[in-house]
């Protein structure tokens, strides 16, 4: 399969609107460019993922605009498209959510994962936003990813949860700080090797409310291997990834097998 992570630089002089649109033609000239299965967007990136005090007023539901503008671009360009994260105002209660949207190639909604793990150490994401509580795995032709955003890389046993059902690729939209990049490609490789996946994590460019961004998006494969890295600003990756290669690693190096905690019954 070819998967293509497109980290997008969040301008904040730059309507929403526009950035919509402008993200919807990106996804379809690089499906028709690279002639990618799965596109990958970044966290939050109608907001930027530091404008907290953007939250509440860009919040929308579900089924809001940023779903529209996606799900049509990716039945017009025919992948599997993750579309990054949105501020989600649930229907339910109004609570704000993290909420990350999948959409088949016919662009139909196969998943949405409201992310679990809040950033910000009682400011912030992680007061502004409610914590969402399930595990998602989305079934493709090729393989099953699991589903994370950002802050959750650092808490493994999340992935060791995708693992047991079923993930062979993690999929991680973010928006992660320039001065911590080491710790994202750190985390990246160590969710890879330790569970034996491919790991795509699609960050964003740019700055957001004051706070550099890493940039620096990557596909890892299961020994850990960096197949392709970004730079600092706007920039796609496509990378042609085995799927075979999960089971392959797994059978020549069985580590999963002698977990002796947390293994799900």
């Amino acid at each position: 399969m070819r998967a293509s992570l497109i980290q997008i630089a969040v301008d904040e002089g730059e309507p929403v609107n526009s950035r919509r649109s402008r993200v919807a033609s990106l996804v379809r000239e690089v499906s028709a460019r690279d002639g990618s299965d799965l596109v990958v967007l970044p966290e939050l990136w109608t907001t930027g993922a530091f404008a907290y005090e953007s939250f509440a007023e860009e919040a929308e539901p579900l089924e809001g605009p940023t779903y529209e503008v996606m799900a049509k671009a990716a039945a017009d360009a025919g992948v599997w498209l993750h579309a990054g994260s949105i501020p989600e105002r649930a229907a339910s209660d109004s609570a704000l959510y993290n909420t990350s949207l999948v959409f088949s190639p016919e662009g139909e909604l196969a998943a949405a994962y409201r992310k679990i793990h809040r950033f910000g150490f009682d400011k912030g994401e992680a007061v502004l936003m409610a914590a969402g509580s399930q595990l998602v795995t989305v079934r493709t032709p090729a393989t099953t990813l699991g589903l994370a955003t950002c802050y959750d890389l650092r808490f493994p046993e999340l992935f060791r949860g995708l693992v047991d059902e079923g993930a062979e690729m993690f999929v991680v939209p973010a928006g992660w700080p320039e001065r911590r990049r080491e710790h994202w490609r750190l985390l990246a490789r160590a969710r890879a090797v330790e569970d034996q996946v491919y790991v795509l994590a699609c960050g964003t460019g740019g700055t957001h409310a004051g706070v550099p961004q890493a940039g620096h998006s990557l596909v890892v494969d299961p020994w850990g291997e960096v197949l392709a890295e970004a730079g600092d600003g706007e920039e796609v990756l496509t990378v042609d990834i085995d799927p075979g290669k999960v089971a392959a690693t797994r059978e020549q190096f069985p580590a999963l097998k002698d977990r002796l905690l947390g293994r799900a019954p």
